[in-house]
C-alpha cells in the first residue's frame, strides 16, 4: 500500500493487551493517549517510549522519537497513522475510521501524509489542542449536566402547566373561548376513527371542566416530582403525554413554538434516565448519550434556523440591519424594558442584530466542536437568551432554551464540590452498559434527525417535494408535536395594531375591557409577565394581525362576553359590567407607539395610540322576538 509505514515484527510481544508507545517527552502525546487507552475501556495498555523501547530491540530506536507504534499481542508492530487507527478500532466507535484507512482508496496515503504534517509540529498542534481542550482531552463526561437538565426540564413543566391551570376553564372550557368538548365532537363527526391519532389527547375518556383540571393539576405534581428527582423516567412519559393531551385540543392557545418546543424537548428528554426511583448523578447508559446528541441537535436546529430564516425570508429590516428599531415596541407582549430598549440610537441597533446573527449563525456551529470553543458557544447562546428575557416576554421559551445550553457543559467545568460528588456518586454505582438499547434506539433517532431535515428544508423552500415515504412519515409523526420547524420573527412586523374591546348597553355609551397584560391604557406601564403566559393576550396580538373573518376564535371570545362568563371574565383585568353583560360589544382597531422620553416627562404615558378603524362590528346576542331591535349597524349574531 503507498504510503504506508513500515511494519515489524518484535520476539517478545506484550503478554495481556496490546502495547501504544510513545514519546514521553511530547505533551501532545500525553494528552491524547490519555483519550485512546479511556476509549479503549481496558483492552489497551501505553508507555512512554523512554521506558518501552528497550524491549523491542527490532524496532529502530529514531522511530520512537518520530511516531507512535503500537505492538500487538502477536507481536505485530505498526507506527505513524495505521497504527493510530488501530488503537482507536479497539473502542467501538474506532472501527468505523480503522476500516476506512483499510479499505476506502486514498484515505491511508492521505493519513500518514495529515500524521507526518502534525508529528512535525507537535508543539503547534499541543498549543493548540490546549486552547481548544484545555489540559484534558479525555472522554466529555454530562452526569451533572444532564441531572440538572433533567431538573430543569421539571421546572419548564411545572411553569407550563401552572400557568395553563388558571387560564384552562377561560380558554377551552365548557363557558370557555374554543370549548374541547365541542372540537372533540366535532373531530368525531368528521374523522370517526382516525381521531384517536390525528388527536392524540387523554379528553377522548372525558372532555369535562374536572377532566382539564384534573389533567393540570397531574401535569403540576408529576412536574414537582421530577423537579427533585423522583421516578423520572415515569414522570416524564406522563407529562409528555399529559402536555400534548391540551395542546391539540386548545387549538390556537396552545399552538406556539414553545409548546411544540417543550414536546419535543420533553420527549427527547424521555430517553435520557435509567429506570430508577430516583434521578442518579452516575450510570449513563448508551441511551442518555443518545438523547443528549438528539437535544444538542434539537438546540441546534433551533438557532441556526432562527438566524438562517431571517436572512432568507427577504425581509429588508434584516438585511440593513433596521429591525430592532421595530421589534421592542411591536414584540407580542413588551415590558418596559422594552420602552427603554427602543431608544437607543440606530447604531447600537444595528451592532445589535450583527452580535445576534453572530450567534445564531456561529454559536450553533461550536455545539460539535471541542471542549472550550463548545464552551464558549453555549455562553454565546444562554448571553442571547439573557437579553431576550430582559426585554421580552416570552413564557419559559427562553428557560427551555438556557436548559438545552447545559447540555453543552462537560462535568469538568463544574465548581470541585459537584465533581467530588459525582466521584463519590460513580464509586457506588453499578453501571451496567445496556448497548441493546442503543441499537433499539437507533432508528428512532435516525427517525428524528430525517423529519426533522424535512422540517428545515421546509422552512427554507416550501415547495420541495420529499419522496412518498418520507411524506407519509412526516405526516404520521405530525399529531404528536414532537419533531418541529422553527424560526421566530423571520419577517418583522413594523406597526403595532391593537385590538380593543368594548362593550355597551345603549349602543352609544361604550367602556373598554382591559387586559391583563397586553397593551390598552396608555399610562399603563408594560410589566414583566414571564415565565407565566397569558394565552388571551399573547393570541389578541396575532389576530390584530389579521381579519375578524379570519380569526373565528375572536367571534366566541366576544360571544362569551356578552354573555357573561365568568371562565373567560377571569382572564382580563376587571369586568366594566359586573351587574349585567352588555348588550353589544365591538372590536376597535388602534395603531400604538412608544413614546419618547420628552412624552413621558409631559404626561408620564408610555404608549401613544390613534384609531385605526374598526374591526369587528357591532355585534349582539339574538333576543327574542318581543324585544326591541339592535341599533342598524349592530346585526344579530
Amino acid at each position: 500500500m503507498i504510503g504506508s509505514p513500515p511494519r515489524f515484527q518484535v520476539a517478545s510481544p506484550p503478554a495481556s493487551r496490546p502495547l501504544l508507545i510513545y514519546d514521553g517527552g511530547c505533551g501532545f502525546c500525553r494528552l491524547w493517549v490519555v483519550r485512546w487507552l479511556e476509549s479503549a475501556q481496558g483492552r489497551l495498555d501505553a508507555a512512554p517510549s523512554q521506558e518501552a523501547a528497550g524491549r523491542f530491540p527490532e524496532i529502530p530506536s529514531d522511530l520512537f522519537q518520530r511516531t507512535v507504534v503500537l505492538v500487538e499481542l502477536d507481536g505485530t508492530a505498526t507506527s505513524g497513522a495505521e497504527a493510530v487507527f488501530r488503537s482507536l478500532a479497539f473502542s467501538r466507535r474506532g472501527r468505523f475510521l480503522y476500516g476506512l484507512y483499510r479499505h476506502f482508496p486514498g484515505f491511508a496515503p492521505l493519513s500518514e501524509i495529515g500524521y507526518g504534517f502534525v508529528a512535525s509540529r507537535r508543539v503547534l498542534f499541543s498549543r493548540i489542542t490546549r486552547l481548544l481542550w484545555g489540559s484534558d482531552v479525555g472522554r466529555p463526561s454530562y452526569s451533572l449536566s444532564s441531572s440538572l437538565y433533567l431538573r430543569l426540564i421539571g421546572l419548564v413543566y411545572l411553569i407550563a402547566f401552572i400557568s395553563l391551570w388558571v387560564q384552562i376553564e377561560g380558554l377551552a372550557g365548557s363557558q370557555g373561548i374554543l370549548p374541547a368538548a365541542s372540537y372533540l365532537e366535532a373531530v368525531s363527526r368528521s374523522v370517526g376513527a382516525q381521531r384517536y391519532w390525528l388527536v392524540p389527547t387523554l379528553l377522548w375518556l372525558d372532555s369535562s371542566d374536572f377532566s382539564l383540571h384534573v389533567i393540570c393539576a397531574a401535569g403540576t405534581l408529576l412536574s414537582a416530582l421530577l423537579l427533585f428527582g423522583l421516578a423520572p423516567l415515569l414522570c416524564l412519559i406522563l407529562l409528555w403525554v399529559l402536555y400534548l393531551s391540551l395542546t391539540v385540543v386548545c387549538g390556537e392557545f396552545l399552538g406556539f413554538q414553545w409548546d411544540n418546543l417543550l414536546l419535543e424537548a420533553g420527549f427527547l428528554a424521555i430517553l435520557m434516565p435509567p429506570a430508577a426511583w430516583r434521578l442518579p448523578l452516575a450510570g449513563a447508559t448508551e441511551s442518555r448519550r443518545l438523547a443528549q446528541g438528539l437535544t444538542r441537535w434539537l438546540l441546534f436546529r433551533l438557532m441556526f434556523a432562527s438566524g438562517l430564516l431571517k436572512l432568507t425570508s427577504g425581509d429588508p429590516a434584516w438585511r440593513d440591519l433596521t429591525a430592532l428599531t421595530f421589534h421592542y415596541e411591536t414584540q407580542p407582549l413588551p415590558p418596559w424594558t422594552a420602552w427603554y430598549a427602543h431608544q437607543l440610537p440606530l447604531w447600537l441597533h444595528k451592532t445589535s442584530i450583527v452580535l445576534m446573527f453572530a450567534v445564531e449563525l456561529l454559536a450553533p456551529l461550536l455545539i460539535a466542536a471541542p471542549r472550550r470553543a463548545r464552551h464558549l458557544g453555549a455562553a454565546a447562546l444562554a448571553g442571547l437568551q439573557s437579553v431576550i428575557i430582559a426585554t421580552g416576554n416570552y413564557g419559559f421559551f427562553n428557560l427551555l432554551s438556557l436548559a438545552m445550553c447545559l447540555l453543552l457543559v462537560e462535568d469538568a467545568a463544574w465548581p470541585s464540590y459537584f465533581r467530588r460528588k459525582l466521584a463519590a456518586a460513580r464509586a457506588a454505582a453499578a453501571t451496567r452498559r445496556r448497548r441493546w438499547i442503543a441499537w433499539a434506539l437507533a432508528p428512532l433517532a435516525a427517525t428524528i434527525v430525517v423529519l426533522s431535515l424535512v422540517e428545515i428544508a421546509g422552512d427554507i423552500h416550501r415547495g420541495m417535494r420529499w419522496p412518498a415515504p418520507i411524506r407519509s412519515l412526516h405526516r404520521l409523526a405530525a399529531p404528536f408535536r414532537s419533531v418541529n420547524g422553527y424560526g421566530l420573527f423571520r419577517v418583522m412586523t413594523r406597526s403595532r395594531p391593537e385590538i380593543i374591546v368594548e362593550g355597551s348597553r345603549d349602543g352609544s355609551n361604550w367602556t373598554a375591557y382591559e387586559f391583563r397584560w397586553k397593551p390598552g391604557d396608555p399610562a399603563r406601564r408594560p410589566a414583566f409577565v414571564a415565565p407565566h403566559m397569558p394565552r388571551l393576550d399573547w393570541q389578541m396580538w396575532f389576530a390584530a394581525l389579521s381579519s375578524f373573518r379570519q380569526e373565528h376564535w375572536v367571534a366566541n371570545f366576544m360571544a362569551r362576553l356578552l354573555e357573561g362568563s365568568p371562565p373567560v371574565l377571569r382572564l382580563l383585568e376587571s369586568n366594566p359590567f359586573e351587574a349585567s353583560p352588555p348588550r353589544y360589544i365591538r372590536a376597535v382597531l388602534y395603531d400604538y407607539r412608544f413614546t419618547d422620553f420628552a412624552a413621558r416627562r409631559n404626561d408620564g404615558s408610555w404608549w401613544r395610540r390613534q384609531v385605526s378603524g374598526p374591526y369587528s362590528s357591532v355585534l349582539s346576542l339574538r333576543r327574542d322576538p318581543g324585544e326591541s331591535r339592535d341599533p342598524p349597524d349592530a346585526p344579530d349574531r
